[in-house]
């Protein structure tokens, strides 16, 4: 499996549900509970910009991780910088060169794309959520997702508010491996918007 076409598809389904948002749901709540849509959608972009300069430079000033701006066009935003990520993780020979994920330390580069495609599956439910349109995980995004969610430390330390994950959330023994993955990453699989 080339990690580089598994997140690139990651990116275009997430991409899918970007395109869907219209603009009166920009302030209506996610399943992340500091965030509006705009809010996570600012995160997306924000995150793929620090991915892809952590990718060409070896790492990011936070400002590049938390700066991404949507200006009046929150789609096209997204997919200049998911773009922006696909060309910085093109060179394939260089995917084990080290680079800095944000908080979460140094990986070679084709972990730090499972850190990414990661985001990508779980940032489209949120967002899906949120606007109430479908979305149906492809398997074998869950599959990786799920392995790496299944060795992200959950402790007070690491998980909370201002955190990069809320603690996780106990599912039931027989969910589905998406909602085992959304449970780990401390989303509730059964949330509704509270404007439902």
């Amino acid at each position: 499996m080339d990690i580089r076409d598994l997140d690139r598809r990651a990116g275009a389904v997430l991409g899918e549900v970007v395109m869907q948002v219209r603009p009166e749901q920009l302030w209506y709540p996610t399943p992340c509970p500091d965030w509006t849509v705009r809010g996570l959608l600012r995160h997306i972009v924000s995150e793929n910009e620090g991915f892809a300069a952590a990718a060409l430079n070896g790492s990011a000033p936070v400002q590049t991780w938390n700066g991404g701006r949507l200006g009046d066009n929150p789609a096209g935003a997204y997919r200049r910088s998911n773009v922006g990520v696909a060309d910085a993780f093109a060179d394939g020979g260089a995917l084990d060169r080290l680079m800095e994920v944000r908080e979460f330390g140094t990986f070679p580069r084709r972990v730090a794309l499972t850190f990414h495609q990661l985001d990508c599956v779980v940032h489209a439910w949120d967002l899906a959520r949120a606007i109430d349109v479908t979305y149906d995980a492809p398997p074998d995004m869950v599959e990786v997702a799920l392995a790496l969610a299944r060795r992200i430390p959950d402790t007070k330390a690491t998980r909370g508010p201002g955190a990069a994950f809320e603690r996780s959330v106990k599912v039931s023994g027989n969910a589905s491996d998406f909602d085992q993955l959304l449970g780990l990453l401390g989303r509730n699989p059964d949330w509704v918007s509270p404007l439902d």
